[in-house]
């Protein structure tokens, strides 16, 4: 068997992608998310009369909570399922990657499972994050000058 007629096998076998059907679902799940932020917003800015800064806090400390119970139920990873990448927007994906971690480690205790295993996944992505902000930081200061 040559290595040609190995390549028309596997494209036969290969699940059609739904390119269209996935982008239009991020699309609109992610749109939906921000929606839903901006209507917790406007929920702490006129019904709660807090100020900008404290209801743009609260809000994103909403989404965050909302993420994590969604996750602890196992519908997170449904919704995530069915709407790819847009429920997956910073902050919600990352309250997502926190809570499943600290699920997994559940049984080995508060310090050494949840503890330690809670930033397994997110540990990379601050420590890199933390990485490029200074970076830019620094070049931004060299070349505005301060």
């Amino acid at each position: 068997m040559d290595i040609r007629m190995l390549k028309e096998t596997s494209k036969r076998h290969v699940p059609q992608s739904k390119k269209f059907r996935n982008v239009a679902m991020a699309f609109l799940s992610g749109g939906g998310m921000g929606i839903l932020a901006q209507g917790l917003f406007e929920l702490y800015m006129r019904i709660f009369e807090m100020e900008k800064d404290m209801a743009i806090s609260i809000s994103v400390v909403s989404i965050v909570v909302l993420s994590a119970v969604l996750t602890g139920l196992g519908v997170f990873d449904k919704l995530a399922q069915y709407c790819g990448a847009g429920l997956f927007v910073p902050i919600s994906g990352f309250a997502n990657a926190l809570t499943s971690c600290a699920m997994e480690g559940k049984s080995e205790g508060l310090i050494f499972g949840i503890g330690s295993n809670m930033f397994k996944l997110a540990g990379s992505v601050l420590t890199y994050g933390i990485c490029a902000a200074v970076l830019f930081g620094m070049l931004r200061y060299l070349v505005m000058g301060g």
